[in-house]
């Protein structure tokens, strides 16, 4: 479950991606253009520390982008490189927002979500003491046996910044698409999405035995 609240972000997700973006070498698209979100899903932390969330964008008339996320509350050591920028949450305060390939909290939550089935996060707004169900803007689903059981994540080995993404993390190797389209057909359990516009699923993401 992720409980979501009311505030005012500043500067916003899309205008730190804005930014972000253009500068990432698996970039297509205008990078004077702003980024515009599509659609989006997340996973939970079970630690309930770090906020999860996969945006799908677009710059311009671009291809759609996914741009995996994760929400900390102070900086990951170690994780300069994959540091999006910081921003003020009107309620949580202070966030340090990462390109989630490149935390572990990221790696465990797909991890989990694709080789046990469990989908996406349910997200809920608190209204005056009261949760609000918020509808989700995509679908996500698995493909695939995938593994027999969730090996434990504390840490990464070792992140390919490309297109896809690849990352090493306990037994298991992570393959995160940026740009979505066309199957490259990788290997292993395959995680899936669909959204307005989009009826047929496309492949968001593997997950692999190393």
């Amino acid at each position: 479950m992720a409980l979501l609240h009311r505030a005012e972000i500043r500067p916003t997700k899309l205008e730190l991606l804005s930014a972000w973006l253009p500068r990432r070498p698996w970039f297509l698209g205008d990078a004077d253009a702003a980024v515009e979100r599509v659609a989006a899903y997340r996973f939970d932390d079970p630690a309930g520390e770090v906020g999860i969330e996969t945006l799908l964008v677009r710059a311009g008339d671009g291809p759609v982008h996914q741009v995996p996320l994760t929400y900390r509350g102070a900086p990951l050591g170690g994780a300069d490189a994959w540091l999006v920028g910081t921003c003020e949450h009107s309620v949580l305060g202070p966030r340090w927002v990462y390109d989630a390939c490149g935390d572990p909290v990221y790696a465990a939550a797909l991890a989990g979500a694709v080789l046990t089935g469990t989908g996406q996060a349910q997200e809920y707004f608190e209204v005056d003491g009261r949760r609000e169900e918020r509808t989700p803007s995509m679908g996500i689903a698995v493909d695939g046996a995938g593994l027999a059981g969730v090996p434990g994540i504390g840490a990464l080995d070792g992140v390919d910044d490309g297109d896809p993404a690849r990352i090493l993390a306990a037994a298991v190797e992570l393959a995160v698409l940026r740009r979505l389209g066309d199957d490259p057909g990788l290997p292993g359990a395959r995680l899936t999405g669909t959204w307005e516009g989009q009826p047929t699923p496309l492949p968001l993401a593997y997950v692999s035995p190393r």
